[in-house]
């Protein structure tokens, strides 16, 4: 079984901070997620920087479709596999 991953695209740090402490809480996520600042290509602007929250589900029990109206209610979205 391979290991699986999530990656949840969030507009701003602050946002990616919120969700990924509620992430314990809403979904029993026992790891710490990792954040990832995201520059746009070609933007060096720190404004234009998306933040990546990447999950890491070896058991396979996170839903994406929760995980991605999860992630709406920051304005984000999950990543596409």
């Amino acid at each position: 079984m391979s290991d699986e991953r999530h990656v949840l695209v969030l507009p701003d740090r602050e946002a990616a901070e919120e969700l990924a402490e509620e992430l314990a809480d809403r979904f029993g996520v026992t790891d710490e997620p990792q954040l990832v600042r995201d520059a746009l290509a070609g933007e060096d602007d720190a404004e234009d920087a998306q933040w990546l929250v990447v999950v890491e589900d070896p058991d396979h029990r996170l839903d994406p479709a929760a995980l991605d109206a999860f992630a709406a209610e920051y304005e984000g979205w999950l990543e596409a596999p």
